[in-house]
């Protein structure tokens, strides 16, 4: 059986699905898989050995993604993106008889569960027990396993090693920078750790700015070579501090603990990290949160109070717990 699996953005819900395809693949050795999705985020699928990875631009015209598609020859399709363009290719798959199965995104939910705000919020089905639910439709074996991690508090040479990646895509969940400074000024007092700065190429500078006061202490891993490279580094982590941003599921798809921030948005809404613990998601008790399901939406108040709430000092204590 060949199965075409479609997923083309975000590059944070690409790593979700990680786990749950490297699972699959390895419990249906017979079957081969085929990953539509960005070039990005091929790094994450190396070394999967029936996973092929086929690049896509979701910017071409989607009469070009088709004759990219249809050319794979796919026995299924499983569309685990579930969006207006995702859509029309599964029609067309369908009218030339090929069975599409489509991930269910729960939309009403999510629609409920931002009028809830934090009122006794029922957690949301996590996207990759979604994923999971595709291939559990198409009749593979192999569930994910959702087991957590044995964490040890210092590796072998004493050190401890914390990765900080302070940006995200939106404002709203993005943490003060003044908060991550000050986070690191405490942490480097403490002689056992060593501190590495994960990010995009946009953001270096805003990084070095952060290491420069502190030396060989702070580390910018960003910029500093492949995706794959940035992966090496951060396998080695002993706790990541990320915000809820594609670092923490990266961070997850390596077995590396994750502390997290949150603002606008929630972990309840089914983006929290695979095998993440819950104790692990920092965020401010407050009745406006939360307002977002991506962070895309301006605050309400203008000033993002429900990231300012977090302190470093809260942010350090948790990260000396790793």
């Amino acid at each position: 059986m060949h199965i075409l699996v479609l997923r083309f953005s975000a590059f944070g819900d690409v790593a979700i699905l990680q786990p749950v395809l490297r699972q699959r693949a390895a419990a249906n050795p017979d079957v081969h898989f085929t990953l539509a999705a960005p070039q990005l985020a091929q790094p994450l699928f190396d070394g999967i050995p029936n996973v092929d990875f086929l690049p896509i631009d979701k910017h071409k015209p989607l009469r070009e993604i088709w004759q990219i598609l249809y050319a794979t020859r796919p026995d299924v399709v499983a569309d685990m993106h579930g969006v207006l363009r995702t859509y029309a290719l599964d029609n067309l798959f369908r009218m030339r008889g090929v069975p599409v199965h489509t991930i269910d995104k729960e939309r009403a939910s999510r629609k409920r569960l931002l009028r809830e705000k934090n009122k006794d919020l029922t957690p949301l089905k996590p996207s990759w027990r979604r994923y999971d639910e595709v291939f559990d439709s198409i009749g593979l074996a192999g569930k994910t396993e959702q087991q957590g991690f044995v964490c040890t508090h210092l590796s072998d040479d004493g050190l401890r090693r914390i990765g900080i990646a302070p940006f995200a895509q939106h404002a709203g969940k993005v943490w003060p920078m003044e908060n991550v400074a000050r986070l690191i000024k405490l942490l480097v007092q403490q002689a056992e750790n060593r501190i590495f700065l994960f990010g995009g190429r946009d953001e270096v500078e805003a990084l070095r700015s952060l290491a420069a006061p502190y030396g060989p202490l702070v580390q910018v891993c960003a910029g500093m070579g492949t995706l794959a490279d940035e992966m090496e580094m951060m396998r080695s982590l002993n706790v990541l501090l990320s915000m809820d941003s594609a670092n923490m599921h990266i961070a997850s798809c390596l077995g590396v603990p994750v502390v997290s921030i949150w603002g606008a948005t929630h972990p309840s809404a089914g983006f929290y990290g695979w095998r993440q613990r819950p104790e692990w998601a920092l965020q401010a008790d407050m009745p406006c949160r939360p307002c977002s399901m991506f962070g895309n939406k301006p605050c309400h108040f203008g000033d993002y109070r429900c990231l300012k709430a977090i302190t470093p000092e809260q942010v350090f204590i948790k990260l000396s717990e790793f």
